[in-house]
Parts: structure tokens; C-alpha cells; sequence
């Protein structure tokens, strides 16, 4: 059975980055964007990464270009964008697709594992969130509006499974 462990992804400073390197912990991936109307959520994803990483947690940041071409600066930019306003210290990974032909297999894999409303695989705008298990299995999809403090109990429950 497919897990994301099998993944890997170049991180924001252009490292490649095993998932594998995340096994045993509670994620939240997540499609970012530093100019999208919902890029404050960056301040609740630093919050409860804060609040839950020394319990095996972490949040994933994987910034998209695809949404209204909101996400248009290099890696460099996004990184200092990110700690510079919201004071982001979760991992952050170089810009990828998640959706269409060169969506990255990470997104491919989540898409499928657990699709969005009516059964649509496509992510549909930025800051989607997926909640994923110690065994490295997706949980849950959330939609961009919902934001990260409204998933705490989710986690809670994540993390004691």
C-alpha cells in the first residue's frame, strides 16, 4: 500500500527532501500562496505547528502557482515572505503543480487517496489541507476556507491514535 513516504520533494532551499524523513508523525500538507486571500491562514498553520510539533506533528508547506498566479516569486522570496510576515518556521518546499499533468506525485497521491467534494480529485484553489496519519496514510481533505485552529481536534485525535 502506497504511503507518502515514498515521496520525496525538493524543499524551499532546493534540497531534495525524503517524506520518509516525517514517519511516525501527524502532517498537515498544505498548497500555499503568498499572495491569495487566504495567506493569513499562514498565521494559524504557524500556530498550531507551534502548539503540536513537540508531539510528533508538523506542517508541510507546498507552495503552488496554479490559483490566479498568486504564488509568482522564487523559492527565495516565498521563504522570506513567509518568516518576514508570519514568522513561519514549519518546513516549506520548493514550488510545485498539484493539479494537471505535472502535478507532483506527492499531490497525485493525495488527490486520490482522498478526493475532494463530489468525488473531484483537482485541488481547487490554495491552502487545501491534508491530515495525515503516523502510518503515513491521508485522513482528511479540508477545503481552503476551513482554517488551521478549526482542525485541532482532528489532530488531537490523529496524534493519540
Amino acid at each position: 500500500m502506497d504511503t507518502i513516504y515514498t515521496f520525496q520533494a525538493a524543499g524551499i532551499d532546493g534540497k531534495p527532501r525524503k517524506l520518509a524523513d516525517y514517519r511516525g508523525q501527524v502532517l498537515l500538507i498544505v498548497n500555499t500562496a503568498s499572495r491569495c486571500g487566504f495567506t493569513p491562514q499562514y498565521k494559524g498553520l504557524e500556530e498550531i505547528y507551534r502548539r503540536f510539533k513537540g508531539r510528533g506533528f508538523a506542517v508541510l508547506g507546498f507552495p503552488c502557482n496554479q490559483f490566479g498566479a498568486q504564488e509568482p516569486g522564487p523559492e527565495s522570496e516565498i521563504a522570506e515572505f513567509c518568516e518576514i510576515n508570519y514568522g513561519v518556521s514549519f518546513p516549506l518546499f520548493a514550488k510545485v503543480d498539484v493539479n494537471g499533468p505535472g502535478a507532483h506525485p506527492l499531490y497525485k497521491y493525495l488527490t486520490t487517496a482522498k478526493p475532494g467534494l463530489l468525488g473531484s480529485e483537482a485541488i481547487k484553489w490554495n491552502f487545501t489541507k491534508f491530515l495525515v496519519g503516523k502510518d503515513g496514510t491521508v485522513i482528511e481533505r479540508y477545503a481552503p476556507t476551513t482554517k488551521p485552529e478549526d482542525l485541532a481536534a482532528d489532530i488531537e485525535k490523529a496524534l493519540a491514535a
